[in-house]
């Protein structure tokens, strides 16, 4: 036990040296398991655990929150407390402490048993003063107050990483019978001038174009400015204009000049997350295979929080890279969490540059805690946030940024809309427009390339068929109802057919449009708000080898959407400033008015924006915070591995096993499952499970069984549709 709590200290120090609290979070991790030094315990880690592999049986995180308590301060007893099931909600913690300072909790006498064993064996727990905490939550002006309440909150969740973090590699170590194995440090410099380099060699081939010109030219403005303080900054330029290139080259030269540790480039669909990370381990991994690389891509969907069994089985990621690749929905559920296997990395931010691409998609009924999150993160853990977007929303108008400086790093984005002006649009809006007029519209336009994206699986899959049915040429689908692996190589295939100049027609949901580099002369986009319609026309002519490209919206009566309020609201929205007569998609000044208009409309600072969220962070509720902070429905889709044809299922039974295993497995199988996941409606999913066409595997992962439809993938689509399932 000694041993254990000596070495989980010393790595919670390491990791609490980021934001400046290492004596905290090194006494956290010192007291956490110190109730294990009990007889009673002890005894059933003997009788119990050793002898039938059954659990101790007596309860152990008491005697450490009480130490905490007592050398810390009450609201940081939260962190012991919920090493194991997760941090607790005030109420509980309070009832808990004054047991413990009372002498009235049922396990007093083990409690005072166990901190007297122990401080004979580690003196240090019985401090001869407080530990030290941060300056900043120390007296401050009233106008101050709730912003340092939110702080507080960070701090909490920022401390709990560490420990948990540092018991789980402790505890692996002891295990396995080695010492504890961290990343190897790797220069931020080092990083950059290699990013640099192959960067050189990968645009040496490119031909001279307008639209190159002007991504170089954004590039060299974003890097002018990396030298600059760190803070929130802004990167607003059109789609094509080099964002992905332009960001991380940010991002490695600014933390290069003020000695920041890593990149967190955080996207909000997997597709785009695959692709991105692609990019960046041809710009930044090593080329000696027996060299640590360098990218880590995390973006898995599955929820290990319910049993921390599982958490200790599996491993979850904890960021230990210098180049994270993950999602929107992954960053902010774990900064947002209480449970230890999402929180784990967090300490991993603080003095990280986070890259925000596609910030267009957050949604609007979280702002309000994002917002105040990354204002935090920034001010108090050391951390420089880039907010990326074609389509940026207006985030200054919101209270939560008050104060904080408006930081540019793409000069002048108007004239470069203008310079990268590569579309023109057609509206089809008449009230007798339809599926099958569309297709019809779609399938004349003969040896024609076109991209068609909807807002549903349901019009994805109808749009398919319609299509499939009217033309000879190539037709491809696109949908969360594929497996990873499946829509990386559609999107292969569309790639390889565009370049040949086939006859291809594609049909997306909007997983297409954030950020997938793809190149489209004719766009067809069904009704939607006005980022998204932006967004579409990003993937017509992008690379402007057309004189311009023309990107059509139509709307169909009865069309379906996304169960998403913020949606609606946005539609409406949409449908005043966009449209035959008024403004195009690319209006700047439009756009301007617009997310003002649709932040008014969600409430502003109400509670439609997360306003109640941070209410809750500053009470230190952290499990209401959990259960409220929702960036995904999760009562509505649910992650289901598939084996199709071609791939190996060996590997992927044997990965599926190792989770279902009760032994440890790493995250080695979840990272290698993620080409094999596709998304199904939990509606779905649990008549599947009802039906005997998937068996659960862990958490809230299934595994498939029913058929998988060769190029819709999880499609429930007509009996007479063959390769379809049925439910």
């Amino acid at each position: 036990m000694e041993e254990h709590l000596r070495g989980t200290a010393a790595l919670a120090r390491q990791f609490g040296e980021a934001f400046g609290a290492a004596e905290l979070a090194e006494y956290l991790a010192l007291v956490h398991d110190v109730g294990k030094a009990a007889c009673a315990w002890q005894a059933g880690l003997v009788d119990r655990a050793e002898r039938t592999g059954g659990r101790v049986g007596v309860p152990h995180k008491e005697a450490g929150a009480f130490l905490a308590a007592r050398y810390t301060g009450k609201q940081f007893a939260a962190v012991v407390q919920g090493h194991h099931g997760g941090l607790p909600a005030p109420q509980v913690l309070k009832t808990l402490l004054l047991s413990l300072r009372d002498g009235r909790h049922e396990d007093q006498l083990l409690i005072d048993e166990a901190c007297a064993r122990a401080g004979r064996l580690i003196p240090e727990i019985h401090p001869d003063r407080p530990v030290p905490v941060p300056a900043w939550l120390g007296p401050c002006p009233p106008h101050d107050r709730p912003r340092q309440e939110l702080a507080r909150d960070l701090l909490i969740r920022m401390l709990f990483s560490c420990l948990v973090d540092a018991d789980f590699l402790d505890t692996a170590a002891h295990f396995a019978g080695l010492p504890v194995r961290l990343a190897p440090s790797v220069a931020m410099s080092g990083l950059t001038e290699r990013f640099e380099t192959r960067r050189r060699h990968l645009l040496a081939g490119h031909p001279s174009s307008e639209v190159n010109d002007v991504r170089q030219r954004v590039y060299e403005q974003v890097i002018a400015n990396a030298a600059r303080e760190p803070g929130i900054y802004v990167l607003h330029v059109p789609t094509g204009g080099g964002k992905t290139l332009a960001s991380a080259g940010f991002a490695l030269h600014h933390a290069a000049h003020h000695g920041l540790r890593r990149v967190v480039v955080a996207v909000p669909y997997i597709s785009i997350t695959e692709q991105n990370a692609k990019v960046y381990r041809d710009l930044l991994d090593p080329t000696d295979p027996e060299d640590a690389p360098v990218v880590l891509e995390h973006h898995s969907a599955i929820n290990l929080d319910d049993d921390e069994n599982i958490w200790a089985r599996t491993a979850a990621e904890n960021w230990d890279a210098p180049f994270v690749v993950t999602t929107t929905v992954q960053l902010f559920q774990s900064l947002f969490a209480n449970k230890p296997a999402a929180m784990r990395k967090l300490h991993r931010l603080a003095g990280s540059v986070i890259v925000l691409d596609e910030v267009q998609a957050l949604p609007d009924r979280l702002l309000v805690p994002i917002l105040s999150a990354l204002r935090g993160l920034v001010e108090y853990f050391g951390v420089t946030v880039v907010l990326a977007s074609a389509t940026q929303p207006d985030f200054w108008s919101l209270t939560q940024l008050d104060g904080v400086p408006r930081r540019q790093l793409a000069e002048e984005p108007a004239t470069l809309f203008r310079d990268l002006r590569r579309v023109r649009y057609e509206w089809r809006m008449e009230a007798d427009v339809t599926w099958e007029g569309i297709a019809d519209e779609i399938s004349r336009e003969s040896g024609r390339r076109t991209l068609v994206v909807v807002n549903s699986t349901k019009d994805a899959a109808m749009m398919h068929r319609l299509l499939r049915d009217r033309t000879e040429g190539h037709v491809l689908h696109l949908s969360t109802r594929m497996t990873a692996g499946h829509r990386r190589e559609t999107i292969e295939r569309m790639r390889t057919l565009l370049d040949a100049g086939a006859e291809v027609r594609v049909v997306s949901t909007s997983l297409i449009e954030a950020g997938v580099d793809i190149d489209f002369p004719l766009v067809y986009r069904a009704w939607a708000p006005a980022e998204s319609l932006q967004q579409a026309a990003g993937r017509c002519n992008r690379d402007g080898r057309l004189a311009i490209g023309t990107t059509v919206v139509f709307r169909v009566p009865g069309a379906g959407a996304p169960r998403d309020e913020t949606f609606t609201r946005a539609l409406d929205v949409t449908a005043t400033e966009f449209g035959p007569g008024r403004a195009f998609p690319d209006d700047l000044d439009a756009l301007d008015t617009y997310y003002k208009r649709r932040y008014a409309l969600q409430g502003g600072g109400a509670k439609g924006m997360g306003t109640d969220i941070d209410a809750l962070r500053a009470l230190l509720d952290f499990p209401a915070v959990t259960e409220a902070f929702k960036m995904i429905d999760d009562t509505f889709t649910q992650p289901v591995i598939v084996i199709r044809p071609d791939d190996e299922p060996d590997a992927i039974e044997a990965d599926i096993a190792a989770l279902r295993s009760p032994y440890p497995a790493g995250p080695g199988p979840l990272r290698r499952l993620q080409p094999y996941v596709a998304a199904l409606p939990r509606r779905e999913a649990q008549a599947a499970l009802a039906a005997g066409l998937a068996q659960p595997v862990i958490g809230d992962m299934l595994h498939w069984q029913g058929a998988y439809h060769p190029e819709r993938g999880l499609d429930p689509a007509e009996p007479e549709d063959r390769g379809a399932y049925s439910m």
